[in-house]
């Protein structure tokens, strides 16, 4: 019970501080008369959206661009319960359906928070299986995950794209209820910490997208998702309707589909839709 209250204690208190430093960020953007764009981002868009905001100083030197890192469907549920956010960068379709009005069957709880006009298809990318450098198990395909070389893998949990399309290639072939019965699976509250699960030699594998794979060099790439196996993976940008600075966010959207922009996001191994 001690433990719990402790735990609970701790959790509040991190909230608080998250909150102070937001705050303080916003004040200190405001009394530098600068306009402050909030960026609700996929974390896997973390490398590339960083090295963005600093290119776009030298572009809109009065805007600071202030981002929020997690995976889609914990964003979107933040976007829903009012937290402020001008622009909207999903990992996958369904986040963003999830908050537009014209989002389709899933939009099921009637939500209009997307500006449709500035939505469009930002990059694409590919799903890996990794495991740590050196591949001690010897796994080389996602067929290996239901055999004795796998003791544990780490996957996104349901509410993260990365999760979602993992459990849509496990069920592809044919494997998805045997690694739950048998417990083979612990989750990741996003993409990134999945990654560190594996570059930290806690699981024998674990599936994340190929970019996040070159980000470091303690994992290396097992195998691809078999072809066909899962919904692409598309990540939707919009404007928010809700923005609070909706010019210099479709300012900043434009931006994003600019050669320079294309450049980083190419070089991180993003695929730019046709």
């Amino acid at each position: 019970m001690k433990r719990f209250i402790g735990l609970a204690i701790a959790a509040v208190m991190a909230f608080t501080a998250a909150g102070c430093s937001a705050q303080e960020s916003a004040e200190t953007t405001e009394q530098a008369g600068k306009t402050e764009i909030v960026v609700f981002a996929a974390a896997s868009m973390t490398d590339t959206m960083n090295e963005i905001a600093e290119m776009y100083k030298a572009v809109e030197p009065d805007v600071n661009i202030v981002y929020n890192f997690d995976s889609s469907g914990t964003l979107k549920t933040q976007i829903q319960e009012g937290a402020d956010c001008d622009i909207f960068i999903s990992a996958a379709q369904k986040q963003m359906n999830q908050l537009d009005i014209n989002g389709g069957d899933e939009n099921t709880e009637g939500l209009d928070f997307v500006d449709s006009e500035t939505r469009f298809d930002l990059v694409s990318n590919s799903v890996v299986l990794i495991t740590p450098v050196g591949n001690p198990a010897g796994v080389e395909s996602f067929d290996d995950v239901a055999t004795d070389k796998v003791s544990l893998i780490a996957l996104g949990n349901s509410d993260v794209p990365v999760g979602q399309y993992s459990e849509e290639i496990f069920n592809y072939i044919g494997i998805w209820d045997q690694l739950n019965s048998e417990g083979k699976i612990t989750f990741g509250s996003n993409v990134r910490e999945v990654l560190a699960q594996v570059e930290e030699g806690a699981v024998d594998c674990g599936v994340v997208y190929s970019t996040d794979a070159a980000t470091t060099d303690k994992v290396e790439i097992a195998a691809a998702a078999p072809e066909g196996s899962h919904q692409d993976v598309t990540y939707p940008a919009a404007v928010l309707k809700t923005s609070k600075n909706p010019e210099a966010a479709k300012a900043f959207i434009d931006y994003l589909k600019t050669g320079e922009c294309t450049e980083v996001f190419e070089k991180a191994g993003f695929v730019i839709p046709a």
